[in-house]
């Protein structure tokens, strides 16, 4: 999550995501018929490469072994069917995507203070620096390694700018035929189109 204006909370907010509900770079996100309310999320991604349990802040960038882009696709109106619980909407098969590479993490500046960006038909929705981030990569590390233990492989995808297109009057929400670009610097750029899901 960035600083939107609002008063930050204590503590990140979390939850899972299934493996499934990601497509690669250059792959369509797929839009289920139990809902048009197809979104996205750009938002840069820290892959585990030293585990650990309850990391301290200051140990907890050397447990980061490279970074990588996300488009956090989400069905909003499922993420609201439930009190405390996001997880369906979040988590339908294909509606998000990670990469295109997997960029080795040598040191603090690669995320220090960069910009994030997501565009939807070349259109700027999303844009903002890491330096702005409510939680920084080294307590969201800290926070979620204390409750399990991180290990290599694990990805931590680290929250997203306001604008977003449930927050235009009237949403704006995704559809076939839009391409959506992440990019961030010295990452690289995610690109997915969307499209509907075929029936069984």
């Amino acid at each position: 999550e960035y600083k939107d204006g609002q008063a930050a909370p204590s503590n990140p907010s979390l939850f899972v995501r299934f493996p499934r509900s990601f497509v690669g770079h250059g792959a369509p996100l797929v839009r289920p018929p139990e809902s048009p309310q197809l979104d996205y999320e750009g938002e840069i991604v820290i892959v585990i490469g030293k585990a650990g349990r309850r990391i301290a802040e200051a140990n907890a960038l050397s447990h980061i072994a490279a970074l990588s882009l996300c488009n956090e696709g989400t069905i909003r109106d499922w993420v609201r069917h439930a009190k405390f619980n996001v997880t369906q909407g979040k988590n339908f098969d294909r509606s998000g995507s990670i990469g295109p590479w997997l960029v080795p993490f040598t040191d603090a500046e690669q995320i220090a203070d960069i910009a994030l960006t997501a565009r939807v038909n070349g259109e700027i929705r999303q844009q903002d620096r890491t330096s702005r981030m409510i939680f920084s990569f080294r307590k969201i590390i800290a926070y979620v390694s204390t409750f399990t233990t991180l290990v290599p492989g694990d990805i931590i995808v680290t929250g997203t700018p306001t604008g977003a297109g449930a927050r235009f009057e009237p949403p704006i929400w995704l559809k076939p035929g839009d391409v959506i670009e992440v990019e961030a610097d010295g990452i690289g750029m995610l690109q997915n189109s969307v499209v509907d899901e075929e029936a069984a």
